[in-house]
């Protein structure tokens, strides 16, 4: 091995970077991760870690941490409402339950475990800007001009990943119409632990419990919100749920629209594309965290097999399981893409009678136990 040379350079440490380097550091190999943010981020964002999800955290050693940090949610409710009124529409057991768990909390969890691995190996404030191949390996170069070199490179860089644009792997690009106002209130529901979906002619509203006393709630908007305010979306929430969030008490407010990007391939000599850089989803049913650390569960023994290969093996002496790997996950890609964009649809403003419609077809259908039981498979990713 070239002096100097990790066995593995990761970019990005997000959830899903994190994730591939902890697991690559537990079989003892020598690990290097680059991250553009000075400091560890605060934020929310993705919240639910699904039961395929929390057995991949479980291989590294965080499972118990998350899901003491996070809320277990147990039950999915539909509900529209009536003359005023909140009628429901359906229940589905979610058995395991989904965790809610604040995006930071499962960074941290995964930041000290890669500390306790590997010291060192995550250096912040290195901002990498392209990898290229070298003879056994590749070389990230970064833009205050270091070079990483490592027998394999982890893109985990995000949507926008500048690596995978480097490399020129094409990427199917789709713009969706939809848009969503987000924010984090106290939770005044009493809905505690339960997942509630409200089903409403002006479109969905959803809301999620988190840990100490807030609840999430996402709402379809007709179009892009370009100023959003907590006063917005508690108003939005309070006209079509009947519950109304206090504005003063948000701590989190985002306005979104969709965009799915699935790269035609994971992998380009011996750099190795992960997480949104691989498959940006809708993250409205939060599959695209989870599909990144089964990407993680599935690929990092190919690595590992490839370093610990004797002489100077090439990261192609396995062609045949990196082939039936690559495919495996980029349909698992494609599967969780259709299954956010149902997701999305089910979302969308209806007129009245349609809507009304639907949501007695869905109260019958659901009375079904197979069916109600293979729906909570899907949005669990279980099936």
């Amino acid at each position: 091995m070239a002096a100097g040379r990790h066995d593995a350079v990761v970019v990005g440490a997000g959830p899903v970077g994190l994730c591939f380097a902890v697991l690559l550091a537990h079989r003892g190999l020598d690990v290097a991760v680059l991250e553009a943010r000075p400091e560890r981020g605060r934020h929310t964002r993705a919240i639910g870690v699904h039961p395929p999800g929390l057995r991949v955290l479980a291989r590294a050693g965080v499972a118990d941490r998350i899901a003491a940090a996070g809320v277990p949610i147990h039950e999915g409710a539909a509900r529209t409402r009536d003359s005023g009124t909140a009628h429901a529409v359906a229940r589905i057991a979610f058995r395991p339950p989904v965790l809610a768990v604040p995006q930071w909390a499962t960074e941290e969890a995964l930041e000290d475990r890669l500390a306790e691995l590997a010291p060192g190996a995550l250096r912040r404030g290195v901002r990498a800007v392209r990898a290229e191949r070298e003879a056994g390996g590749a070389v990230v170069r970064c833009e205050d001009g270091q070079r990483v070199s490592g027998r394999w490179v982890v893109a985990a860089d995000g949507a926008r990943s500048p690596l995978r644009a480097g490399l020129g792997v094409p990427v199917r690009t789709r713009a969706l119409p939809d848009a969503y106002l987000m924010g984090d209130f106290a939770d005044t529901t009493g809905d505690g632990a339960a997942a509630v979906l409200h089903l409403e002619a002006a479109g969905i509203v959803e809301s999620f419990p988190l840990p100490r006393g807030v609840r999430r709630w996402v709402a379809h908007v007709p179009e892009p919100a370009l100023d959003p305010s907590a006063r917005d979306l508690a108003r939005i929430v309070g006209e079509r749920t009947g519950v109304r969030p206090d504005p003063s008490t948000c701590s989190m407010l985002s306005a979104f629209t969709v965009t799915e990007r699935l790269a035609a391939r994971l992998r380009s000599g011996r750099v190795l594309l992960a997480g949104d850089a691989a498959h940006e989803v809708s993250p409205i049913g939060g599959q695209g965290m989870n599909l990144g650390w089964l990407d993680a569960e599935a690929l990092v023994p190919l690595i590992a097999a490839d370093i610990r290969a004797p002489g100077d093996a090439s990261g192609d002496g396995w062609p045949e399981l990196w082939a039936a790997a690559e495919a495996e996950r980029l349909r698992a890609a494609r599967f969780a893409a259709r299954q956010a964009r149902v997701n999305m649809a089910l979302g969308r403003a209806l007129p009245g009678g349609v809507m009304a419609a639907r949501n007695a077809a869905f109260r019958t259908l659901y009375r079904v136990p197979w069916l109600a039981e293979r729906t909570a498979a899907r949005f669990t990713m279980q099936g």
